[in-house]
């Protein structure tokens, strides 16, 4: 499993190795061990959801107030994803950076989403299929949506034509008023299990 640490402090990209033969091929798409040496927190799935997706459909970005918090790991088992990522922390030296990465199963790729980063994605092909394992369950009430518009975050969706959405989605509040509402993670509250020397 490859691993490459995105633009984002504490995000990363897992490219499983795929082994292939006349049956197809066999990939560990999440070893809980290699994401916590990654990232110096630990992970253990509370839950796994899925979404299926038509092209041009865009969900996000979306976050967890902290408590309780959620960090994602998010794969796309079926048809092609454009995943943005930004981070939302206040404090953070990255605030308000995103990082992009296209997710389908040929290549493989997945995302770790800490806690307090946004998420979101544009599917590119019909029946679009992302998988995520999350470290908390679902709890009512504690979801934040993130206009995915919003000018001061200058996401790079990519499409070409206006993306079917959710009226929560398209009707999300933007950073600034989040920020202002105190809504958004704190870096250091966030952070503050990870050992010295890997923040």
């Amino acid at each position: 499993m490859d691993v490459d640490e995105t633009r984002i402090p504490g995000a990363f990209v897992f490219t499983p190795r795929q082994i292939h033969d006349e049956r197809g091929a066999f990939a560990e798409v999440l070893r809980c061990d290699r994401v916590e040496e990654a990232t110096g927190r630990p992970f253990r799935p509370a839950q796994i959801n899925s979404s299926v997706s038509r092209r041009n459909t865009l969900r996000g970005v979306h976050s967890v107030i902290t408590p309780p918090g959620q960090a994602k790991y998010v794969t796309c088992v079926r048809g092609a994803v454009r995943d943005i990522i930004v981070d939302l922390r206040v404090g953070s030296p990255a605030f308000g950076v995103h990082h992009v990465v296209d997710l389908d199963p040929e290549a493989g790729r997945c995302l770790y989403v800490p806690e307090g980063v946004g998420h979101g994605f544009l599917a590119l092909t019909d029946d679009s299929c992302v998988c995520y394992a999350v470290s908390t369950q679902y709890v009512p009430g504690t979801q934040i949506e993130i206009d995915p518009f919003d000018p001061e975050l200058a996401l790079p969706w990519g499409h070409t034509e206006p993306p079917v959405m959710s009226a929560k989605d398209a009707q999300a509040q933007g950073v600034r008023a989040a920020l202002d509402a105190g809504l958004l993670a704190n870096w250091r509250d966030v952070t503050a299990a990870i050992p010295a020397g890997r923040q």
